[in-house]
This record gives C-alpha cells, sequence and structure tokens, in this order.
C-alpha cells in the first residue's frame, strides 16, 4: 500500500454509506501519526450519477457524531480511482463483486469494509436508503465498530511495505 495514498470508499449511488464512511475514516486516520494521516478517503458508487446531494439523513447521521458531509455530491467509481487506490472498502459483497466484472485491470485491494473485525457475523452493511435516520445510524454504527480493525490493517500493510 503506498503512502500517502487514497483509500476509496465504494456503495452503490455514492450518497449514503460510502459518504459516512469515507468522512468517518478519514477522521480516525486523522488522529493517527504519519503516514496514516496522510492517506486520503474519497468515496464513489458502483451505479453513480455524479453530482447528487447526499442523503438529508447520511448528514444528520454524521452530525450526531460530530461530522460534516453536507458538501458531498456523489461520482461514480472509475478505472482511474481504482488504479490509483491503495485500497478499495465496499459496503457489500456485491460492489466487490461490480468491480471485479468490470474493472481491467482488477484491482487486488478490495476489501469489505467489515471484512478485518475479529468476531463472525455479518461483514456486510446495508443500504439505509429511504429508510428511517435509525437505519442510517445503525450503518454509521457498523461502520464506527469496524474502524478500529480496519486502521490496524492499514497499519499493518504500511509496516509491510516500508520493511
Amino acid at each position: 500500500m503506498p503512502a500517502p495514498g487514497k483509500i476509496v470508499t465504494v456503495c452503490t449511488a455514492n450518497i449514503c454509506r460510502s459518504p459516512m464512511a469515507a468522512a468517518l475514516l478519514q477522521h480516525a486516520l486523522a488522529a493517527q501519526p504519519e503516514p496514516l494521516r496522510s492517506l486520503e478517503v474519497i468515496s464513489a458508487g458502483v451505479a453513480a450519477r455524479g453530482g447528487e446531494r447526499v442523503s438529508e439523513n447520511s448528514v444528520i447521521a454524521l452530525k450526531k457524531v460530530g461530522l460534516n458531509i453536507s458538501d458531498h455530491l456523489s461520482q461514480p467509481l472509475t478505472q482511474e480511482m481504482l488504479d490509483k487506490a491503495a485500497m478499495i472498502l465496499c459496503m457489500t459483497e456485491s460492489h466487490r463483486a461490480m468491480i471485479r466484472l468490470q474493472a481491467e485491470p482488477v484491482p487486488k485491494n478490495i476489501f469489505l469494509f467489515r471484512e478485518f473485525m475479529p468476531q463472525r457475523g455479518d461483514k456486510e452493511i446495508a443500504d439505509p436508503y429511504g429508510g428511517p435516520l435509525k437505519a442510517y445510524e445503525l450503518a454509521r454504527d457498523e461502520m464506527v465498530e469496524a474502524i478500529p480493525s480496519l486502521v490496524d490493517y492499514i497499519k499493518t500493510q504500511l509496516a509491510a511495505k516500508s520493511a
């Protein structure tokens, strides 16, 4: 994993989960020493239209934890993003499958956001789109729960690259 580099969080339309995931992970990395704090986290969608506003409930769910994503506009995932990404973090297996089907070359560094959590259980983050605020808060909390194991994985990858 190159450092500094870009981490891309991926969902479907880039208006709910991936913008929340990017903001939460960027916030966590900012508290880490270099080179982690220099990693940039961006988000995109496998079926996104460019320029869509982030969902209001995503904004509210993150505001409750002190983060502001109200200026986020959606963007489609591109081959260039995949080629330059140090790591690609998907919300579901279907997102990973879509990337593997469409990308050329297929990146080797595609993971689920919750993939590195030690306990068994659901590694996917369900789409809250159109649901009540509670669904967005649940998605946010599942992301927050995954961040310590994700940051640990990123640290081990950086250590392996610099060794």
